[in-house]
């Protein structure tokens, strides 16, 4: 590696949470200032170094060997404290012990084995819309499109019973909330840790889940030898988490978009088949993962400068995104770029390997509303859901005029 032309001591500080509510609800000022600070920039608030450009947090995501991932995705470090659950096989893990669970999942999830459920998807899509256009014309787009279609079709898919989903999302949002500091978004949910976490364990049990979802060929893989059947349960369980509050939240993104944008929402009726370019652009555009760490496994440099060994870097996602530097007009909501390199679900061997699932789902509701639906209004100010890793919506009230 060449020298670095900044070291620690030269770098300037920043005094900011990024886990600030404000901030949560507000990130684009704070990605501003990231961005113009530097390439790098140190968080004295936290004592991390931060990453707020798409080129530095590309090469941070793609450089596995220097920026690991398994001490830990959060500001907590695994090396010195003890993680609240047993750590993900996939999110929080590196080679070679991320390779088999990977493999797995990976050739589950590719495109050819999820064209079974295109149709299936495409038919759940249809009710769901035709249930929500049966009633008032306003409605919460969070509650009856965001959330129920994924919390229908993707628990199915896995294998999951038809009680309990309702637990899917709190565990979610305390897995999510986790990566952040214990402040009161963590606090607030301390008491319902313990049950989410049984429940959610108990879902990944092998008698728990029918012989014909995704879980059961996890299994399945077990016991072909590819993974343990000590690892089976926790890639289920990776599944499951990061498998519905993503894609909740990415749809929530586009239909807020298309609320906001029309001409964005008659271009998509008019070519169905940017569907899945309107999801990435979403995700592109509001960034469902706002924030993740990683931890410098040797003196490395990057942005030109130097970051010592064992420290923690925070990369801003939602901030790499809307670089401009990177992306033209980059904080419009655009059907007409390509949004292909964002970094919104990763990137490198970590990126996320659920996302052709999530496209798949994007790609069935937005065209069964698409079909349906010539406009999509505003109906009252939507209200943010905060969560220390998550962009999210807690409403978003529409209007919807039929076709």
């Amino acid at each position: 590696m060449s020298t670095a032309t900044n070291t620690a001591a030269k770098l300037p500080g920043l005094d900011v949470d990024p886990f600030a509510p404000d901030v949560l609800a507000h990130p684009e000022p704070l990605h501003q200032v990231l961005r113009e600070a530097g390439p790098v920039v140190r968080l004295t608030r936290y004592d991390v170094y931060g990453l707020g450009r798409h080129a530095e947090v590309q090469a941070a995501l793609t450089d596995w060997q220097h920026f690991e991932s398994g001490a830990g995705v959060g500001l907590a470090d695994f090396r010195r404290e003890k993680p609240w659950r047993r750590p993900s096989l996939l999110l929080e893990a590196d080679p070679p012990h991320h390779d088999a669970p990977r493999r797995v999942l990976r050739e589950l999830l590719a495109p050819p084995a999820l064209r079974r459920l295109r149709e299936q998807w495409a038919t759940a899509a249809e009710s769901v819309v035709d249930e929500v256009l049966s009633g008032a014309a306003e409605c919460d787009a969070v509650r009856v499109l965001a959330q129920a279609f994924p919390l229908k079709v993707f628990p199915d898919a896995v294998g999951l019973g038809p009680d309990g989903r309702e637990n899917l999302l709190p565990y979610g949002n305390l897995a999510f909330n986790a990566f952040g500091p214990v402040n009161e978004l963590v606090t607030a949910d301390a008491h319902r840790v313990a049950g989410l976490t049984e429940w959610v364990d108990a879902q990944c049990a092998r008698e728990a889940l029918t012989d014909d979802g995704f879980g059961a060929r996890i299994w399945a893989a077990a016991d072909r030898g590819d993974l343990t059947h000590d690892q089976a349960p926790l890639v289920v369980r990776s599944l499951l988490t990061a498998g519905v509050d993503t894609t909740v939240h990415g749809l929530a993104a586009a239909l807020y978009a298309f609320s906001t944008h029309p001409d964005q929402w008659r271009l998509l009726r008019a070519r169905p088949q940017l569907a899945r370019v309107a999801f990435d652009e979403a995700v592109r555009w509001q960034s469902p993962v706002q924030t993740f760490f990683r931890t410098a496994t040797a003196d490395v440099e990057i942005g030109g400068t130097l970051i010592p060994k064992g420290t923690k870097i925070l990369m801003f996602l939602g901030s790499a995104n809307r670089d401009p530097a990177r992306w033209n007009d980059p904080d419009r909501f655009d059907l007409t770029r390509d949004p292909s390199g964002h970094v919104g679900f990763g990137m490198g061997i970590h990126q996320c390997v659920g996302q052709h699932v999530a496209r798949l789902e994007a790609e069935a509701l937005l065209t069964a509303l698409a079909r349906r639906v010539e406009r999509i209004e505003p109906a009252g100010a939507p209200r943010r859901h905060l969560n220390n890793t998550l962009r999210a919506w807690h409403s978003l009230p529409v209007r919807l005029h039929t076709a």
